[in-house]
């Protein structure tokens, strides 16, 4: 049996947290901006920061897993 939760829940979060594609924390004219397809070298170290909390939260504190088979 294979456990999909840890890939299904980085690539969900991935996708949900790059910067530039949904939303920029911290935006180029804004704190916020939305759908703007830029980045920066600063929101790119907070969506990292931001990832790695929540993929620690889901797969270790909560422990998701989705097995197959």
């Amino acid at each position: 049996m294979a456990d999909w939760g840890p890939v299904l829940i980085a690539v969900v979060l991935f996708v949900v947290l790059t910067p530039g594609l949904l939303f920029q924390l911290p935006g180029h004219s804004r704190v916020v901006d939305f759908c703007n397809m830029r980045t920066s070298g600063v929101s790119i170290l907070v969506h990292t920061i931001i990832f790695f909390g929540l993929i620690t939260i889901f797969l270790i504190a909560i422990g998701v897993h989705i097995t197959t088979g």
